[in-house]
């Protein structure tokens, strides 16, 4: 009987080691799955940053544009006055049609 025994506790083994085995295995997997997203994520993250850098710079970029736009201070006035708007928004609409007073009041008004 021990003979029978003993092939029913290698039988049993060996079903645990399966079972371990597939664990271990799921295990490996999700690791390396998490270690993927991970990278994925990275990835993304860079990838963010380097669109939010270049979305900064061209705003600079702008920006310095129109502060070489020269202006009228004096439109920039009668636009303030005349349509009851802040300087600063007046100045810079009219920086934006590059100095035409008449563009810049036709925008503001639609």
């Amino acid at each position: 009987m021990e003979a029978g025994d003993g092939g029913v506790d290698r039988v049993v083994d060996s079903k645990d080691l399966q079972q371990q085995s597939k664990a271990f295995d799921k295990l490996v997997d999700r690791v390396e799955d998490r270690q993927l997203d991970s990278s994925r994520a990275q990835t993304a993250m860079a990838s963010i940053a380097a669109s939010a850098e270049a979305e900064k710079n061209a705003m600079r970029m702008r920006e310095k544009e129109l502060a070489a736009v020269n202006i009228n201070t004096a439109d920039v006035g009668i636009i303030a006055n005349e349509l009851e708007l802040d300087t600063m928004v007046a100045e810079r609409t009219l920086r934006e049609h590059k100095g035409d007073a008449v563009a810049a009041i036709q925008s503001l008004l639609r």
